[in-house]
């Protein structure tokens, strides 16, 4: 993955992460079908999804072709001068010269289907994991779409319209809409507390520009963190980082919350930010930063900011499940590593091309990075830092989430 800054023609947001954990590697449907449990890893330039066992060697389970019906949705951009202007800003811009045709994805509880959505087609699918056709098809408001995040009860998916600074919350089974709500610009991650009862979206303003020096912070757009009731899809409050970071001194860091993870008790959120190598453990109950965490830079990257991929320096973030360990994917300065929650201490810096996700193995034991630079993902271990194994994927995977498929299952696409 080339680290350049072209020019673009309209801003859209980055790809970014929260990790999801499944209880077990079996399970059974409603039907009773059973169930295997899996990783999900999108391959955004090739427009696949290659499936591998949930832990253990992590080996390839099958294949899905995310796009099969991207003859008809070409010719749709082709006929419209708008889409195909933003279809190519996006090629050119946030793509890095490359389509972008799977940012995010989540299987149905049943394990049937997978819920993709294509940024570069600027909406989200459900695609049969017995046929590989499609079942249901929801263009998003505006011209992109992005993160998702789905219910705890698996039921709906709400994903973000980084464009038109939106996020829809659709019926998983249906595709239909049940709510949506206004967000900041660029909406980016979402992400679900675990009693369903909020959505939390991360608005990361304008990130493929090249205005990137801290005083012209401000052309970056309105950043904050919308909640709202997952039920009435009504604003709750609003948190504003920028007053946080500039209350502890840190008037020059941006404000642009990227990957973010709860603490298993919901009492801390940690997150990341562009431009930061490291991260941030804000409390909830004191609204304020609490802590900060520094890591360290590779002397090979460039500190110059406009060579950041979408103005990330470190994107992607987990943590382990009994909630000592963060895992901490540093894209540009090409590592990984895990941090201790109590200390911030951090281990073994494990070399990695461009990771630009992390999440758990389904078994706990494991965090997972998708290297975007060398078409694999890789294992690492939360109790000693150190790299299990690599897996050869698709090109370019980004992000990378459990789920399930029928016990039998051995894909749909090559």
């Amino acid at each position: 993955m080339a680290a350049f800054r072209p020019g673009h023609l309209c801003a859209v947001a980055a790809a970014l992460v929260l990790s999801v954990t499944a209880p077990a590697t079996t399970a059974q449907a409603a039907s009773g079908a059973a169930l295997r449990e899996v990783l999900f890893v999108g391959n955004n330039w090739e427009g696949t999804a290659d499936v591998i066992k949930s832990a253990g060697d992590f080996a390839k389970v099958g294949r899905i072709n995310v796009i099969p019906d991207k003859d008809a949705r070409m010719a749709e951009i082709n006929a419209d001068p708008i889409k195909w202007i933003y279809f190519m800003a996006i090629r050119n811009g946030v793509g890095e010269g490359h389509d972008q045709f799977v940012d995010d994805m989540y299987s149905t509880p049943d394990g049937k289907s997978v819920v993709v959505s294509r940024p570069s087609f600027a909406d989200v699918v459900s695609i049969n994991l017995s046929t590989g056709a499609i079942n249901w098809r929801f263009p998003v408001s505006g011209y992109r779409s992005d993160h998702m995040a789905v219910s705890p009860d698996g039921t709906r998916v709400a994903v973000s319209a980084s464009t038109a600074n939106t996020v829809h919350v659709l019926d998983i089974n249906t595709g239909k809409q049940v709510g949506s709500f206004a967000t900041g610009d660029k909406p980016h991650e979402n992400i679900f507390t675990k009693d369903g009862k909020y959505i939390y979206n991360m608005a990361i303003g304008d990130v493929n520009t090249d205005l990137d020096a801290p005083w012209l912070d401000w052309t970056k757009g309105d950043r904050h963190i919308t909640v709202v009731d997952a039920t009435t899809y009504k604003q709750v409050k609003i948190i504003d980082m920028r007053q946080k970071l500039d209350a502890i001194g840190l008037t020059d860091y941006s404000d642009a919350v990227r990957p973010a993870v709860f603490s298993p008790d919901e009492s801390k959120l940690y997150f990341q930010v562009s431009f930061f190598n490291g991260f941030f453990e804000y409390d909830l109950a004191s609204d304020s930063i609490t802590r900060t965490k520094t890591l360290p830079k590779n002397p090979a990257t460039s500190d110059d900011r406009t060579t950041f991929v979408n103005d990330s320096r470190h994107h992607g973030l987990s943590m382990s499940p009994d909630g000592s360990k963060l895992c901490v994917a540093g894209t540009m300065d090409d590592y990984a590593t895990v941090v201790n929650r109590s200390t911030l201490q951090e281990g073994p810096l494990v070399t990695a091309s461009k990771p630009y996700w992390a999440t758990v193995s389904g078994d706990g034991k494991d965090c997972v990075i998708s290297e975007s630079g060398a078409d694999q993902v890789t294992a690492i271990d939360f109790a000693t830092g150190q790299k299990v194994l690599s897996i050869p994927v698709g090109d370019h995977p980004q992000r990378v989430r459990l789920g399930h498929v029928a016990a039998d299952w051995t894909g749909t696409g090559s």
